[in-house]
């Protein structure tokens, strides 16, 4: 578990997390040109590239990710835009993609086939080569940057003719011909990518399964847990092999039920779509009337069994038995878990769509299975638990705690709704007076001062049921301060956004980039694009937790902060999404970039971090 973790960090610091601020640079650029040379002629170019050991460079026609190198002229007007030729990259598994990258090492020649101007003066001119690429190891990669470097050319109308010869094993990057000036950055045209060989595929879907093992601590799917342990315990019981093959079914269903959903889902609305989807409140509103169902029943108010809603009869049918009232419950569980994996299930698809025809629908597969396992092993554990003797009233109590805690999980649901709705209704200070009251009733339930199911007037109170008790009343009493405007820390992503102050931040726009950029080019600043989520948890984190400590804070002021909202249901983040798709090609959020005031992008910071130094080197990027 602990190595399928550090890979997956890897993994995504190198699809683009930022490397913590360093100045080493590994590579080293020089450019040399042939000299002298007649006006209406060509001349070559050689661009070497000289790196550390361990370290390289992407080649000019890699598919993404990562970041393919991209090789330009600044504007001369004694030449022409050059043609550029490339050596025959390395090709082989890419340790910190999990995916076949085509890499230069060591030492390498770039070809430069620079054209002059039949109007060129006489005498020297600079020649400036710019250089956009991204350095990697095997274990990290750092943040794409450009460098530049030059030569001086000689140009003489009595020099010799001299050919331009273009050695043995370099490819043309045909129709990439990049165009001249201080803009012309952005990566060259590249071919369609390449299929991935057999052991890229097998990252691939080590990665997928990774990552269906992290989606279960997100805070829509870990509060499942008790639910589905409340569903096993109330079945029939069996043989050991009777429990094994429920807990495979069950496992199975979630596998059939959330594969098919992801990829229809994906198929119809696109990557984007499953991030939206998980923002709707439609969708919230059922997993909230889930929770609060279930919630309800562990305190005792009803047994489901009563065909009165969709969800009754669908757990009555589960509590008939066989394979259908298990998959039926791992539906149910795939509809609740979409509104946090969403994002992980789009990335993934957007990746996978790179490899084989079946490659998404394998790497829904893997992702399903890594998301199921836990609770095949965890549905297993109740089909003993039933059988084994003195059970007494701390299940009850047990079962009674964990309906609190469903119902404060049913509220985050809720509040999904309000937010990404603006209703505006449901507050911050309004949702921590109810997560108060409902994590502080736990705890005066165990102290026996709040009498339910499993808790009797003047009953000796244990040591555990002592602790546990307190422990639910210190979490209710620390979350007071937060009522009145105190920052929570890592709570802070599962409650509603406290409204950032002026004085914090600066001023914030929110869904006007034009009027952001325009702000930045008065201002002669710099734009940060925020894309986020109303209902964006690392997001709501960022926000609170980030944005202002008094370093970042004082790094934002001097920008133009903006936030594009993506996951909503209307037409400004429908066109928010196709903007960071079109522009980054990423659906994740949080997504912060950096832009001049035309639109150029300088910089790139995908996800959260709990590093201030990391992130606050990102911010103070400017353009080489």
């Amino acid at each position: 578990m602990k190595r399928i973790f550090l890979f997956l960090a890897a993994w995504a610091l190198a699809c683009g997390f930022p490397a913590p601020a360093q100045k080493l640079d590994p590579i080293r650029w020089s450019l040399e040109v042939e000299s002298p040379v007649r006006p209406g002629s060509e001349t070559l170019g050689r661009l070497t590239a000289k790196m550390e050991s361990g370290w390289h460079v992407y080649s000019l026609t890699t598919p993404r990710p990562p970041i393919a190198t991209a090789i330009t002229l600044l504007e001369n007007p004694a030449l022409d835009p050059p043609r550029v030729y490339q050596p025959k990259p390395a090709r082989e598994l890419d340790p910190n993609f999990g995916v076949e990258t085509e890499t230069f090492g060591g030492e390498t020649v770039f070809l430069l086939r620079i054209p002059v101007k039949e109007s060129a003066p006489s005498g020297e001119v600079q020649v400036t080569a710019q250089v956009r690429y991204q350095a990697c190891n095997d274990k990290m990669c750092l943040p794409p940057v450009r460098r530049t470097a030059s030569a001086s050319l000689r140009i003489d109308p009595a020099a010799q003719p001299r050919a331009v010869q273009i050695p043995a094993g370099y490819v043309l990057l045909e129709g990439a011909v990049p165009a001249s000036g201080p803009a012309a950055a952005a990566p060259l045209a590249a071919p369609k990518p390449a299929k991935a060989r057999p052991q890229g595929f097998g990252a691939f879907l080590l990665i997928a399964f990774g990552f269906g093992l992290a989606a279960v601590f997100t805070p829509c799917v870990f509060p499942m847990i008790p639910i589905t342990l409340s569903f096993f315990l109330k079945r029939e019981s069996g043989s050991r092999a009777q429990g094994i093959l429920q807990a495979a079914l069950f496992a199975l269903g979630i596998i059939v039920f959330f594969m098919a959903l992801g990829l229809i889902t994906t198929a119809l609305l696109g990557p984007f779509g499953v991030v939206q989807l998980g923002s709707n409140p439609w969708v919230n509103a059922f997993i909230a009337a889930v929770f609060i169902t279930f919630a309800l029943s562990l305190l005792g108010a009803f047994e489901i069994t009563i065909p009165s809603s969709v969800l009754t009869r669908l757990d009555r049918t589960s509590q008939r038995g066989g394979v259908l009232g298990v998959l039926l419950m791992g539906l149910t569980f795939s509809l609740t878990a979409f509104s946090c994996v969403g994002p992980f299930v789009g990335t993934l698809l957007a990746a996978s769509v790179q490899g084989e025809k079946l490659q998404p629908v394998f790497g829904m597969l893997a992702f399903a299975a890594g998301l199921a396992s836990p609770f095949f092993l965890l549905a297993l554990f109740p089909s003993y638990l039933q059988r084994m003797p003195r059970s007494g009233v701390w299940l009850a109590r047990v079962k009674v705690t964990l309906g609190f805690v469903v119902l404060a999980a049913a509220l985050k649901y809720i509040s999904n709704i309000d937010q990404v709705l603006q209703w505006n209704v449901l507050t911050r200070e309004r949702f921590l007076s109810a997560w108060v009251i409902l994590f502080a009733l736990p705890g005066l339930y165990l102290l026996g001062w709040l009498q339910l199911e499993g808790v009797t007037a003047g009953e000796k109170i244990g040591v555990s049921r002592l602790l546990a008790g307190s422990l639910f009343l210190i979490f209710a009493a620390s979350l007071i301060p937060g009522i009145f405007g105190a920052r929570l820390g890592e709570l802070d992503a599962y409650v509603p956004a406290a409204a950032l102050r002026k004085d914090e931040t600066g001023t914030w726009l929110k869904n006007q980039l034009e009027e952001a950029l325009a702000r930045a080019r008065r201002e002669n600043k710099l734009v940060l694009v925020s894309f986020t989520g109303y209902a964006c948890t690392n997001c709501h984190w960022m926000k609170a937790n980030m944005f202002t400590r008094p370093e970042i804070a004082a790094a934002l002021r001097e920008l133009v902060p903006v936030e594009l909202y993506t996951d909503g249901a209307d037409e400004i983040s429908q066109k928010n999404q196709a903007f960071q798709e079109k522009t980054f090609a990423t659906i994740a959020i949080p997504f912060y970039a950096l832009m001049d005031g035309n639109g150029k992008v300088v910089a790139t910071f995908a996800g959260s971090t709990r590093d201030p130094k990391e992130f606050l080197a990102f911010l103070t990027k400017r353009p080489v």
